[in-house]
């Protein structure tokens, strides 16, 4: 919807996401994203903690049931989506202001940490079997240092005819 306030947060989950059902039976996962500012003091030479956003999440129907099924306390995550401001009057007729972010999207953070992504099927409940991602390569170690590549058998090339040089290839 054009005109909404969207916004990014990194930051760690306080608790597990709190999985709900409405009375017309849609899930929402409810969760808070705890972000801190961090500087660095040169004259100290440490980091110092700022003054922390503590912002409450929601995520809607499959999507809540996902968040629910895959991320858990501390986990560090990045969410993006879309500000609300909710208004409303407590039970003593105090009138209140809220703001809440509408996850759209959100994800664990790999700065500091691994994650493997399994590809929901459609309609899928917590619990049930996620189709797996693909494997990842058969070598381990660096995957950038050559040494490690995986080597193909010589005998595929030493099968094989050398072309003419002579001849055009097309």
């Amino acid at each position: 919807m054009a005109g909404e306030t969207v916004i990014t947060v990194v930051g760690n989950l306080t608790a597990d996401p709190e999985l709900r059902y409405t009375q017309s039976g849609i899930p929402v996962a409810n969760f808070t994203v705890a972000s801190t500012p961090r500087t660095f003091d040169k004259q100290s030479g440490e980091w110092k903690d700022g003054e922390a956003l503590f912002m409450r999440c929601s995520a809607w129907r499959d999507f809540a049931e996902h968040v629910a099924g895959s991320l858990t306390k501390g986990m560090r995550v990045i969410a993006q989506g879309n500000l609300r401001q909710r208004n409303y009057e407590t039970r003593e007729g105090e009138r209140r202001t809220s703001i809440e972010l509408d996850v759209q999207e959100i994800g664990p953070s790999l700065r500091y940490a691994t994650a493997q992504v399994t590809r929901a099927q459609s309609g899928q409940r917590i619990g049930q079997a996620a189709t797996p991602a693909p494997e990842p390569s058969a070598w381990e170690g660096n995957k950038w240092d050559p040494q490690n590549a995986p080597q193909a058998p010589a005998e595929q090339w030493a099968a094989q005819p050398i072309p003419d040089a002579d001849e055009t290839p097309f």
